[in-house]
């Protein structure tokens, strides 16, 4: 049986989704996205998602195409029809078509913008084998734009890197700008050194992972150390521990950096401590 997916007010099998020619998110990348766990058929961090993609929107002079409360619906409606117990709601919001491809946008009072919602079903996604065994990762050279604060659909980059990761037979890439570390191909990173948890500050460099925000907060709230600042990737070579934080992933240890263990080369406590309270506290507030 074929997803229902959610199309501009429309639910629909996926195989009759259909978004025109023109969108601007096909022509021009013109696009924002949220990505939403679902655990026990309830939402994880769906606030925090909601207040990020509403920022998004508002950097790029895009015009909302629903309100929090009716995303928070539609998320639960696709949960209820597609029996999602453990898996991901993608949303993704384009400045629409106007019919034609042209580079200047489009008057949002004429051109409404366009708004799709899909889930993936992932079950046992908190039981990732991953979480036990950590991450191998290689580093590779920052390119991307300027604004990575704002998560948009520009994800060609980020899939390069996941490609050249997989060609060298570990499981993801740092990207690296000016000697140092800015984040993963789809998720923050962190290093530990003794008891301190030390991860990029938020600026444009990085995306201002919602999965960052809440993890820092339960560290800080376990009595850890926590530094917000840059850090080499000779300084992640040298931690005790290496971990990345997502939507997805939650709290997954980094094992292994260019072939160079970090420290034990195991999942550290610090990773594996945190996974455990993120996962337990967020489930409290699920909803």
């Amino acid at each position: 049986m074929s997803r229902t997916v959610y199309v501009n007010g429309e639910y629909l099998p996926e195989e009759d989704a259909k978004i025109s020619i023109f969108d601007r998110g096909f022509l021009m990348a013109d696009g924002v996205y949220e990505v939403t766990s679902v655990l026990g058929g309830k939402l994880l961090d769906f606030d925090g998602h909601s207040a990020r993609l509403e920022r998004s929107l508002k950097e790029l002079d895009m015009a909302a195409p629903a309100t929090g409360d009716e995303l928070l619906a539609i998320h639960r409606e696709l949960v209820a029809r597609n029996d999602i117990v453990d898996g991901m709601i993608y949303l993704q919001v384009t400045r629409g078509s106007a019919g034609d491809r042209d580079f200047a946008f489009p008057d949002p009072a004429k051109t409404p913008s366009s708004l799709v919602l899909f889930t993936q079903s992932k079950p046992g996604l908190a039981n990732n084998p991953a979480a036990k065994t950590g991450l191998k990762i290689i580093t590779i050279d920052d390119i991307r734009w300027g604004r990575r604060d704002i998560k948009t659909v520009q994800l060609l980059y980020p899939s390069m890197g996941k490609m050249m990761a997989k060609k060298a037979g570990v499981d993801d890439a740092w990207m690296v700008e000016d000697g140092f570390v800015t984040e993963g191909t789809s998720n923050n990173a962190y290093i530990v050194k003794g008891n301190t948890i030390i991860t990029r500050a938020l600026s444009n460099d990085i995306l201002h992972g919602i999965t960052r925000a809440a993890v820092l907060r339960f560290a800080r709230e376990a009595q850890m150390e926590v530094v917000e600042r840059s850090f080499t990737v000779d300084e992640a070579k040298a931690a005790d521990e290496a971990f990345i934080t997502s939507a997805s992933a939650f709290v997954m240890p980094v094992v292994e950096i260019d072939g160079a263990p970090i420290g034990t080369g195991t999942p550290g406590h610090v990773a594996t401590r945190l996974r455990e309270i993120y996962l337990d506290e967020s489930l409290k507030t699920a909803i």
